[in-house]
């Protein structure tokens, strides 16, 4: 009788013990289920002696009732901390403070970002057009970001994009431009069609219309005879399809060091017909993005004949062309993380 009195108190205590640590369902099994300790220990009453059986029997019995008792508790202090409100730490303290906000964004459905959709789009478009898709790098070297671009070192062309640099030299890419060198070998030989889409990093000030993160898309298209009036065919007819209107283009004179001539592409303004307003700033034109011929020294880094072969490229801002479409006025928006904004795209 002492070994089994011992057994039912070791029994109390693994119990005790397993409630902080065990969940209802896998104590139930340990301790109450076919082979649980406690129904074990009920079975043990066939080898008492007749004499210790009855004070076994109410031992034994007063386990069990203890085991289920707290069993019952368990269930109840579950149900009760999943009734009451969460507290989001990183939540404004408006939020915990009216339990009801919380549990309404819990029954919010998720949605893409605006900027993943519009990217989804464009990339679509292309697609349809026949290009390629090779996603740019978030962080690069000197030689992508610059040299096989014709930025030879200390070419004063540099200063122009205030880049971010790592302690060991490694770079954020300021424009996905970083991927053209890689797009020309992984596709070549002519004819490459591709875009590079991907995240693009800048030192700078933030604005309304400046970020220091923001997306880019660079396109390259290679093949004989290539010339400005196919590049100026190509990004009308993307622009078109993705603004659902018909435009007015121009280009006009710009400086990039891998492109020759350089130019920025310029659409009449879909919002007010060229009359002037805020969009455009009165002008009735706005600058959409840069592009320009090849410049014959970035075809030779690819080892790509430019006697032979031409090639246009273009690179542009996915922020900021999805808040044209969109008639967002800030770009900072774009990454503020408000539900309120955002639930609107």
């Amino acid at each position: 009788m002492e070994y089994t009195q011992k057994n039912l108190a070791n029994i109390q205590t693994s119990f005790s013990k397993d409630l902080k640590d065990l969940s209802h369902e896998q104590l139930k099994e340990k301790y109450l289920g076919k082979k649980g300790l406690v129904t074990e220990a009920l079975k043990e009453i066939v080898n008492v002696s007749a004499k210790e059986k009855p004070m076994y029997g109410k031992e034994v019995n007063t386990l069990k009732a203890f085991v289920e008792e707290k069993l019952s508790e368990k269930v109840q202090q579950d149900r009760e901390y999943t009734s009451k409100p969460k507290i989001d730490p990183t939540a404004p303290f408006d939020i915990n403070e009216k339990p009801h906000l919380y549990n309404q964004m819990l029954s919010l459905k998720g949605s893409k970002h605006p900027l993943t959709k519009e990217m989804e789009k464009i990339l679509r478009i292309f697609s349809s057009m026949g290009f390629d898709i090779l996603e740019s790098r978030q962080i690069d070297d000197d030689y992508h970001m610059f040299q096989s671009l014709n930025f030879p070192k200390g070419h004063p062309a540099r200063d122009m994009y205030d880049t971010f640099r790592t302690e060991d030299g490694l770079v954020l890419p300021a424009h996905t431009s970083t991927m053209q060198n890689r797009a020309l070998k992984k596709f070549g030989p002519p004819p490459i069609a591709v875009v590079l889409p991907g995240r693009c990093f800048r030192n700078e000030a933030t604005d309304a219309g400046h970020e220091h993160t923001f997306h880019q898309i660079e396109g390259i298209y290679v093949d004989k005879n290539v010339s400005l009036s196919n590049m100026i065919a190509t990004i009308k007819t993307f622009l078109e399809r993705y603004l659902e209107t018909d435009l007015k283009v121009k280009i006009q004179p710009a400086y990039f060091p891998f492109t020759e001539p350089d130019c920025e592409f310029v659409i009449g303004c879909p919002f007010c017909n060229m009359t002037g307003c805020s969009t455009c700033g009165h002008s009735g034109w706005i600058e959409i993005m840069g592009c320009g011929m090849i410049h014959p020294n970035v075809l030779k880094e690819a080892a790509i004949d430019s006697q032979m072969y031409s090639g246009f490229a273009w690179g542009f801002g996915v922020d900021r062309l999805a808040m044209i479409k969109l008639g967002i006025e800030d770009i900072r928006h774009l990454r503020e993380s408000n539900l309120n904004f955002l639930q609107q795209f």
